[in-house]
């Protein structure tokens, strides 16, 4: 077999949703591992009054596109800007741009869609399933296509507990429901939402259950390959160890668990929070594309792109090392000692979300209207909120992954296309990815220098002696209050010191007779 370098030589690329956060990262892996390629056709529709050609320009000046600046100065010019809107008939391309792709595509990578959780199912039909058709179609019609590669996510069938590599059957017709949504009105489409969705959580894994099936059915007569993610977070090598830049997913939680905000969430820490680098999805995504190309398979190649079943990491682990890393390295202008705890039990999770989460933002608000500043944290804290109860179904639960082809792939590459595309997460020590992950989040999405951390540490223990001071005060008023009142509290208190007295006593008695 030829490398994966090799196989890209001259090849043209399609690719959607470069604005993304993994259409970014694929973008420029593709272009730095594999120089040879000729060209990467990219489709981007018009946004905010930013032309496609100023987008692509802002992605590529920024700190991710670093390392391939220095080593291809000139790679720009191998990215083609093409403007066309997804979720409009033909993709809303002109006519020679058209014909144009259909004469020269060899490889797609479709990675556009919606990751919002709570989009309404008409929006996510359109982004996620009526996207995928178009560009399908437009596949069908490419003279020279070898792979259409389709990034989906591991969750698209998440109402099953062990998740096999194929295609399962969708609960509807795609065809039919995109039938259906054009004549339905916004308020019949949320009426019947919960009903479609079934025990899926949101409609995000719902249509992307519904674009696996059109990719395998419409798909038939094309070479194609379906990845899996799981939840994708920071880099793990490439191009930089910690690279992220956004909030979405467990970044923004993050976050706001190294500023104080965040003190308590609702997971099970036995389960397995199955995080999967960037790099390890971009690099799986051309593996596969290139074994597909090479070897045409008979069948839809589907790869489950995880890391719980080979490297499991539990979110009793997240917690841990979130908690140490802003200890260690903490945010700038904390507003609270970091201090997460992820709880399982819906009472206990009331019980602390009213005294750690909404009591403190009231005083802080209340505090800042007395100051004459702006209050902030009550909204903060409720957007919090609403982020927290989309992401519960997944901290609270834990899949049976089939990884077989994952491992085949990795088998079939040569020893230098294992080290240039590492996908192997056996290799993850989750320690030093924890704390490169938070690094990233405080130098790439909030922009903090690394020269700032002696002063954050200096804010951070004035932080940690103001809790000391509060607990100690909240104690104390409380004996005065409730303890020092009641003969009976004061019996059960002069009990369990008692106690306690009994049995240090005998730990010292018992200590002096070994020596």
């Amino acid at each position: 077999m030829v490398s994966i370098p090799e196989y890209y030589e001259g090849k043209n690329i399609l690719l959607t949703g470069v604005t993304g956060f993994m259409g970014k990262v694929l973008l420029e892996k593709l272009l730095r591992s594999c120089p040879k390629v000729k060209a990467v056709y990219v489709l981007v529709r018009h946004k905010a009054g930013q032309t496609p050609e100023a987008r692509i320009e802002e992605i590529t000046s920024c700190k991710l596109f670093d390392r391939l600046r220095d080593e291809q100065p000139d790679f720009r010019a191998k990215i083609i800007v093409v403007m066309s809107d997804l979720t409009q008939p033909e993709l809303d391309l002109n006519e020679p741009i058209k014909e144009k792709l259909i004469e020269c595509i060899n490889i797609i990578f479709h990675c556009a869609a919606t990751v919002r959780f709570n989009e309404t199912l008409r929006d996510a039909v359109q982004l996620n399933v009526t996207a995928t058709l178009q560009l399908l179609l437009l596949a069908q019609q490419m003279k020279n296509l070898e792979v259409f590669t389709h990034v989906s996510t591991a969750f698209a069938h998440c109402d099953r507990k062990q998740i096999e590599e194929i295609v399962y059957p969708p609960p509807v017709d795609p065809r039919k429901l995109i039938d259906s949504l054009e004549w339905m009105d916004d308020g019949l489409v949320n009426d019947i939402t919960p009903k479609l969705i079934g025990n899926r959580p949101n409609t995000y894994v719902y249509t992307k259950a519904l674009a696996e099936y059109l990719v395998q059915q419409e798909g038939a007569k094309l070479n194609t390959a379906i990845i899996r993610p799981s939840i994708v977070g920071a880099s793990w090598k490439e191009p930089f160890p910690g690279w992220i830049d956004n909030f979405n997913g467990p970044s923004g939680f993050f976050i706001a668990a190294g500023k104080g905000i965040l003190r308590t969430m609702r997971a099970s820490n036995s389960a397995v929070a199955d995080l999967v680098p960037v790099d390890v999805v971009v690099n799986t995504t051309l593996a596969a594309a290139w074994y597909s190309g090479i070897n045409r398979p008979r069948k839809v190649m589907v790869y489950n792109c995880t890391t719980g079943g080979t490297n499991p990491f539990h979110w009793s682990e997240v917690e841990y090392h979130v908690n140490l890393n802003f200890k260690i390295r903490p945010l700038e202008c904390a507003v609270r000692y970091p201090n997460i705890r992820f709880r399982f039990n819906p009472l206990l999770i009331r019980f602390w979300t009213a005294v750690s989460h909404a009591i403190p933002a009231f005083f802080y608000d209340l505090l800042l209207g007395l100051t004459g500043r702006k209050p902030w944290m009550m909204k903060t804290i409720t957007r919090l909120h609403k982020s927290m109860m989309l992401l519960e179904y997944f901290t609270s639960n834990s899949w049976i992954w089939n990884t077989e082809n994952m491992t085949m792939l990795m088998n079939q590459l040569k020893p230098e296309d294992k080290k240039a595309f590492n996908f192997d997460v056996r290799q993850l020590h989750w320690a030093e990815y924890m704390e490169n992950y938070c690094m990233g989040t405080k130098k790439y999405v909030l922009n903090e220098e690394m020269s700032g951390i002696p002063a954050a540490r200096k804010h951070l223990n004035k932080l940690r002696n103001i809790r000391y001071g509060f607990n100690t005060i909240l104690v104390i008023l409380i004996w005065r209050i409730f303890i020092a009142r009641s003969q009976m509290a004061r019996n059960i208190w002069y009990f369990v010191v008692s106690l306690c007295y009994k049995f240090l006593s005998y730990f010292r008695a018992s200590s002096t007779m070994r020596y």
